[in-house]
């Protein structure tokens, strides 16, 4: 016999297929979260900007512990927009949520994201460097046109295998952080409803290289805005098409 209250079911990971305007959507909304506490987001995002370049700058470890930590960091960006959505004042210790609760798991996202870069670059470098120095040995302008062709196919090579990569991480952090998804679980879960929502998410990327360029003309200062809309509105993608609210 049922008992009552019945339990909630388990959260299983699938993600649904969304409208293609979605992505103009998580846009707005995480323009929303921004403009209810601006000056907020702007000191939480220049926190973040200081962090990283700091990281960054050391020597040896420094790319090494940036990427560890991306994931790490990008759910204190995600628990601040939760936090903005339900009426509550983001702060900078929104931003260090991550090392809190399961931090163990949000590096090991790291790591794999971190490997995978390090695939790209070796693919790459193998196939548009080996063009590049081959030109350049010829001493010719058709060797220095096939050394450009070589850097040209090396970029392109890099682009496309980054895209698997991202589809992969975009929500992994989310739904590692919110719902307690083993890191493989959630980069397979992630990369599927990406794989779902290929156009919607086209339109999106389109809509963020344009706001980028804006965003780097004063100085990159314009980034003290967009980082936190765009920290929003992978929120808003990721209930969307998880949540699907």
């Amino acid at each position: 016999m049922e008992k009552f209250p019945i339990p909630a079911p388990a959260f299983s990971g699938d993600g649904r297929r969304v409208d293609v305007g979605a992505g103009f959507d998580w846009l707005r909304q995480g323009w929303a979260l921004f403009i209810a506490y601006p000056g907020q987001w702007v000191i939480v995002a220049m926190l973040l900007l200081i962090l990283m370049l700091a990281i960054s700058i050391v020597p040896f470890v420094g790319t090494l512990a940036g990427n560890l930590l991306t994931p790490v960091f990008l759910a204190g960006m995600l628990h601040a927009s939760r936090r903005t959505q339900g009426g509550e004042t983001p702060d900078i210790f929104d931003l260090f949520a991550g090392f809190k609760t399961h931090t163990g798991n949000l590096v090991v996202l790291g790591l794999i994201y971190m490997l995978g870069m390090f695939c790209i670059f070796v693919v790459s470098f193998a196939v548009g460097g080996g063009g590049v120095i081959g030109g350049l040995m010829t001493g010719s302008i058709l060797g220095a046109g096939v050394a450009f062709g070589g850097l040209a196919l090396g970029m392109l090579l890099s682009l496309v295998l980054f895209v698997p990569l991202l589809m992969a991480m975009w929500f992994a952090p989310a739904l590692v952080f919110f719902n307690q998804m083993a890191p493989v679980d959630a980069l397979k879960a992630s990369f599927g409803a990406c794989a779902k929502n290929v156009l919607p998410f086209l339109v999106y990327g389109l809509i963020v290289l344009i706001l980028a360029f804006f965003a780097a003309l004063p100085m990159f200062l314009g980034f003290l805005v967009l980082l936190p809309v765009i920290a929003g509105s992978v929120y808003a993608s990721y209930r969307d098409v998880f949540l699907a609210d």
